[in-house]
């Protein structure tokens, strides 16, 4: 017998395998995602313009000068040509992008805080208080998100924080809804119900086993909610109960050059042109995100 064992082959153990974790897989496909990829570095620019927009803008962008009303792209050291006032456009749009991106990404940011809580308490919860909070929330989901904030920024008044109060109103029960959405499904996975039947408490289960696994979903809709949020938030200033002059923000900047349209077609559409570029990138890195965070991807 000794003989035999000695004879008998060795098996060799296979090499261990590394478990990719989930969000390295994540970032392996949106990285391959060339839209995506370009569409976040778009934003990140957009961010940085923001961010550093002071400093990086080649004149005041509040200077007017009437001598200088008007002109045309490329004339007078006017690289974008200047406003109905004479103001610096080149400047304008880099100041106005902190401002437009603070009022676009704020209400996004406050709802997916309080919508995912509320989301999250009605899925798990079920019942009567699941039936509660979503017929209170449909209340509101059953207006346009144009008549709505309109609607809300005329009742609280023009400005920029009720304006920030009017959208986060508006996106916080579309959030809410997907929140409770993929709170249900979670709640009936066999490991929540494993937990349950171990004793544990309703937080301890919704902050360990729920919440890791429906933020994802849940933000991925929010981002794509930051450019519905920059395009309402520049209607909000447009029909001007939003940004008040002489602030340079996009959809304020659209507003007062809508007179120059016949004039300088050019001058008026770089407002909008910016606001499509950013609401644009904003779509194209939420699709690359919902599909790097599929699984089937």
């Amino acid at each position: 017998m000794s003989a035999v064992l000695s004879t008998s082959p060795r098996v060799e153990p296979l090499p261990a395998q590394r478990s990719q974790g989930y969000w390295a897989s994540v970032w392996l496909r949106f990285r391959r995602d060339p839209v995506a990829v370009g569409a976040a570095i778009a934003v990140l620019l957009l961010i940085l313009i923001g961010v550093f927009g002071p400093w990086l803008a080649p004149a005041d962008p509040y200077q007017a000068s009437m001598m200088k009303r008007l002109k045309p792209i490329g004339t007078e050291g006017l690289p974008l040509g200047s406003d109905e006032l004479g103001r610096d456009m080149l400047s304008r749009l880099i100041v106005g992008a902190r401002l437009s991106l603070f009022i676009g990404i704020t209400p996004v940011l406050v709802a997916f805080v309080v919508g995912t809580v509320i989301g999250i308490v009605a899925g798990y919860a079920g019942g009567p208080v699941n039936t509660v909070i979503m017929r209170t929330i449909d209340v509101f989901y059953a207006f346009p998100s144009v008549l709505l904030a309109i609607a809300l920024s005329g009742a609280l008044g023009a400005g920029i924080l009720n304006s920030l109060i009017s959208l986060t109103i508006v996106f916080i029960p579309q959030i809410a809804r997907v929140a409770e959405a993929v709170t249900t499904q979670v709640r009936g996975r066999d490991y929540v119900e494993a937990a349950r039947a171990s004793g544990a408490s309703a937080f301890t289960i919704v902050r360990v086993h729920v919440l890791g696994n429906v933020l994802g979903p849940i933000f991925v809709y929010a981002t794509s909610l930051i450019a519905v949020s920059m395009i309402l938030a520049s209607g909000l200033s447009f029909l001007g109960l939003g940004v008040k002059p002489p602030e340079p923000e996009w959809g304020l900047m659209l507003n007062t050059l809508r007179t120059a349209i016949y004039v300088q077609p050019w001058i008026a559409a770089l407002p909008g042109v910016m606001i499509f570029i950013t609401s644009i990138s904003f779509n194209l890195l939420s699709d690359g995100l919902r599909a790097a965070m599929d699984n089937k991807g």
